[in-house]
Order: structure tokens, then C-alpha cells, then sequence
């Protein structure tokens, strides 16, 4: 389940602190941001687990309408639990009004019409490069950064654009929600947003204007929405279409690569001949180092 709130919180840290113990007491796994701006979530359960979880959340002050994208899977989406307390539960590190102003929807149904009636209208993808090599809208625009703190950045190169109809979009809403306030706030006139982003627009309208996959930020890398529809990323390594996510297995490297099954093999999960290397010196390093400490306890 991905959800977010923007909502006053007077004492965050013991805010945090209860959210933590409670989630630990129901047994959920996931990540939760908290700040004095608000909350933003991604937890995995059972049927029941979410279902307590939901009422949990409904039931605190400012909290009552908190919207959750819910997706099914077969195992758990995270490894471990765990409630951060942070300056900005989505970090922009530019003043926007949260508490105070309030981004402004278009519903699926409404985007499909647009897209059938071919109205013209802008479309910005807000989230990160590597997100958008994976999956997007049918036309939209790549603001080609590498956070959602270069998004200002983004937003100065397009003031051209401010009387234009412009529909912003991210996975579950929340980089939306304060990208749509920050550009009303730098004088555009007509921002809205996918209400409830990506996943809860593909969960009613799958293959129809969603191309390629949906990058998420758990141990799934990928959801499963658009089952049918061809990948449009292509392995990074021989250009075959692929739409495998993974991390670069040398650890000092880590880098998230589009990565094919034969590659990977042939790789060892590795994004270039020079991590592959070194992640064979390391593994022959601990090796030696295993087989010294056999041979030690041998003596």
C-alpha cells in the first residue's frame, strides 16, 4: 500500500515513535517518512494486517481521508519495518506552502477522455530518469532528472509554458502534490495532477496510454501493471527490450541498470566489465580470506 498526507504534526517524534511501535505490534513491513508536514507510507501485509493498518490511520486526527494505492502480491514488498522522522516527508528543499494549499486532480477517467478527445494539454512525468526509462504516458515529457530536488531546476526551463494546460504525474501522487503548489506558486495557471498517480490510474485503465512498466521503490523494483503490453526500456548492456530492474552487484557500484536475463548471466548482475572485475577480486578476496581463518582453526 503507497499513501501520504500532507497534515500539521505537532510532535513528530513521538508521532513517529507510536507509528513505530504499532507497526511492529501488527506485524507490517515497510517504510513510513514522518515530519511536521506530514506522512508518507509504503507497507506490505496480509489481508487483515492492511485492513487494521487502514483503520489505524483513519482514526487519528487529520487523518481520516488518507488515500492508500493498493496493489496485490504474493510475498512481502519490504524485508524489515521501519518509521523514519525527516525534515520533509518528500524531500523538494524549496519552500512550498503544504499545509496551507492543496494540488489540484484530474481523475483517470477525465486523462483517458483527453487523450481520446486529443485536446491539447501538456504532460510532464515528475519522477526520476531512471523511473521514466521504464514506463510512462504516451507523450509525455522527461524533465531528465536524477531527484525530485532538481524538479525547480526543470520547472525554470518551461516558464515558456505557464498558460498552457499542463497534467503532472508520479507512482503513488505525493512528488505531484508538491510539484503541482511549487508551480502554481511560480505562476502557472493550470497544474493538475493524476489523482492517486500511476498505480491507481493502470489499476483502472490497464493498456490503454500507460507504455511499458512502473519502477516502485521496494525489493519488487517493478509492478506488475500492463501485463500485456511490450517493454519499452531495452537492456543497457545489448540493447535487447527488457524491463528487468536491478542493482549492480559490485557493492561498490550499486547502480540501478536495465539488465536482460543473458546478460545478467553472462555478467554476474554486473553493469559494466569493470565492476564484473572487481567484484571477482572481491569475491576471491573473501575466499582467501575464508579459507586463512579454516586453516587457522585447523592449527
Amino acid at each position: 500500500m503507497l499513501f501520504y498526507k500532507f497534515q500539521k504534526i505537532e510532535n513528530p517524534e513521538s508521532f513517529a515513535k507510536e507509528h513505530l511501535k504499532f507497526c511492529k505490534k501488527l506485524g507490517v513491513l515497510g517504510k513510513v517518512l514522518v515530519s511536521e508536514e506530514g506522512i508518507n507510507g509504503s507497507i506490505s501485509g496480509t489481508t487483515e494486517q492492511t485492513k487494521e493498518y487502514k483503520k489505524f490511520m483513519h482514526s487519528l486526527k487529520g487523518f481520516e481521508d488518507v488515500f492508500f494505492k493498493e496493489e496485490l502480491s504474493e510475498d512481502h514488498s519490504f524485508t524489515r519495518m521501519f518509521v523514519r522522522l525527516k525534515k520533509e516527508i518528500i524531500r523538494f528543499e524549496k519552500p512550498v506552502d503544504m499545509l496551507n494549499k492543496k494540488g489540484k486532480y484530474i481523475y483517470p477517467s477525465e486523462l483517458l477522455e483527453l487523450y481520446k478527445k486529443e485536446e491539447k494539454f501538456t504532460i510532464i512525468d515528475v519522477r526520476n530518469d531512471y523511473e521514466y526509462k521504464a514506463g510512462k504516458f504516451k507523450g509525455a515529457i522527461n524533465p531528465k532528472i536524477k531527484t525530485f530536488r532538481q524538479f525547480p531546476d526543470f520547472v525554470e526551463k518551461i516558464k515558456d509554458k505557464k498558460e498552457e494546460k499542463i497534467i503532472i504525474y508520479c507512482t503513488g501522487g505525493i512528488r505531484c502534490e508538491k510539484a503541482g503548489v511549487y508551480m502554481e506558486e511560480q505562476g502557472f495557471k493550470d497544474v493538475q495532477q493524476v489523482h492517486g498517480g500511476i498505480i491507481n490510474f493502470c489499476q483502472q485503465y490497464p493498456d490503454t496510454i500507460w507504455e511499458g512498466r512502473c519502477f516502485v521503490f521496494d525489493k519488487r523494483l517493478m509492478t506488475n501493471i500492463n501485463q500485456t503490453s511490450p517493454p519499452i526500456s531495452e537492456c543497457e548492456l545489448c540493447g535487447e527490450l527488457c524491463d528487468l530492474y536491478r542493482n549492480c552487484k559490485n557493492h561498490n557500484c550499486d547502480k540501478l541498470v536495465i539488465m536482460c536475463l543473458n546478460c545478467e548471466k553472462k555478467m554476474n548482475a554486473c553493469c559494466s566489465k569493470k565492476c564484473l572485475q572487481e567484484f571477482r577480486e572481491h569475491c576471491s578476496q573473501k575466499a582467501i580470506l575464508k579459507q586463512g581463518r579454516k586453516q587457522e582453526i585447523i592449527l
